[in-house]
């Protein structure tokens, strides 16, 4: 009788996104690697085989989920954190390398990526910490220590090396000015961005002549009475001058070449047309493979398994982190545009079922869900049409890969029981 009552009261809207994305994905990968030698649909051995197994068990975890109580994931919440801490610092010892990224441990039919589950369980940490605290999180203290949950699988991730991943953690940082952290550190966050991006593309003299001129204008303006504060906009300048000249020197040396070429190659940075041509040919070559590929697919696409440029494999990695090109050499625009809608709605409806939990566990676990969702869906799509640097994270749902599906199900379906709890306690 319990296991019917979850399934009255569990939000089927949701569900159905998610089902449509999963089938859309999944045709995708099967289309990308598609031979004349494939004899089943079930043949674990081609990727489309084993990308059919890793949606059973999500599947099947999902109804592992729904049968648990909803206060068993907050309950043991810190454990599961402890455990993904120790199962990243355990890739240093006992990972394997693959694509020059030591990410996974090898489970002999399976690899695991850590990272994945990891998501999970810092998701679900963040949400305890600041629903045990009860507070604005207006004290430094509590601000700390709730970055911290956030930096520490992002610092032991970012050696792998696994920056993308690493990024993702950061976003989370959502659901703490959710739940009241003050604007300004976004602000301050958005303005380091724009400094170092600035930096690297006009040069360190010219920022600093727009932060002088900025300064200049706000004396102007201060002698016509206007109350902003002078030592604050000073600092301000001050701090950002001295990040503008350290950002060569961390560009250059802190920064890898395979990074410092997708900079160079998103900002237009190389002058040299022969270098230029060399990035373009490595590090950009799947950026500008995938763009003629969505190209070519025009208005209403070429068809399923028509795909000229798919069957070509010109696109590297095109089950995985290029997924989304498949989609638009096969149905064009009205497919792209169907699954960016199905993506839209999906987290609208989530942004829907979080405003409504009463439990502040529940509300914040579900931002954090919205936000790993919503940094993987802009960061891979910006990516594969060309207008973000390639950095390599998959599209949740869609992508080839166990441990991400496994990953996306869990955060999806955990938050989907405590909103079923919700309506059980008549809250």
């Amino acid at each position: 009788m319990a296991g019917k009552s979850v399934f009255k009261r569990i939000d089927w809207l949701t569900i159905f996104f998610y089902l449509a994305l999963v089938a859309i994905g999944w045709v995708s990968i099967y289309s990308s690697t598609f031979t004349d030698n494939d004899q089943s649909i079930f043949d674990y051995t081609t990727l489309h085989g084993k990308q059919l197994f890793f949606i059973g068990a999500s599947f099947v975890s999902i109804l592992i989920i729904l049968a648990l109580e909803a206060s068993f994931f907050e309950r043991f919440s810190s454990l599961f954190y402890v455990i993904s801490m120790v199962s990243l610092i355990g890739l240093f010892l006992f990972g394997k390398t693959i694509a020059g990224a030591t990410s996974w441990y090898d489970l002999g039919f399976f690899n695991l990526q850590p990272s994945e589950p990891a998501k999970v369980a810092t998701a679900l940490a963040l949400a305890k910490y600041l629903s045990d605290i009860q507070t604005d999180i207006k004290r430094g203290k509590d601000q700390l220590y709730a970055f911290l949950i956030l930096l520490i699988p992002a610092v032991l991730i970012v050696p792998q090396p696994d920056p993308g991943s690493a990024l993702v953690f950061f976003a989370m940082a959502f659901v703490i000015f959710r739940e009241g952290l003050p604007l300004y550190y976004l602000g301050i966050a958005f303005l380091a961005i724009l400094v170092f991006v600035t930096t690297l593309k006009f040069g360190t003299v010219w920022v600093c002549i727009f932060l002088g001129i900025m300064l200049v204008l706000f004396f102007l303006l201060k002698k016509k009475k206007f109350k902003i504060p002078v030592t604050p906009i000073i600092g301000f300048v001050l701090i950002s001058i001295v990040f503008s000249l350290s950002v060569n020197f961390v560009f250059n040396n802190v920064f890898q070449d395979r990074h410092r070429d997708r900079f160079s190659l998103w900002l237009r940075l190389e002058n040299d047309p022969v270098k230029l041509e060399k990035i373009r040919k490595t590090i950009g070559y799947n950026t500008y493979q995938s763009e003629k590929a969505i190209e070519s697919g025009g208005f209403f696409g070429k068809g399923f398994l028509e795909g000229t440029r798919t069957k070509g494999d010109f696109v590297p990695e095109q089950h995985s982190d290029y997924i989304f090109t498949t989609i638009g050499e096969e149905w064009g625009f009205i497919g792209t545009s169907a699954v960016i809608l199905l993506f839209t709605f999906m987290l609208l409806r989530l942004v829907y079922l979080a405003e409504r939990q009463k439990n502040s566990f529940s509300r914040m676990f579900g931002y954090g869900v919205i936000s790993i969702l919503l940094i993987h869906y802009f960061i891979n799509i910006g990516m594969v049409i060309g207008v973000l640097p390639t950095i390599g994270i998959p599209l949740p749902f869609f992508s080839y890969g166990g441990s991400n599906m496994l990953g996306f199900t869990a955060l999806l379906f955990i938050f989907l029981k405590l909103d079923t709890n919700r309506l059980k306690e008549g809250i």
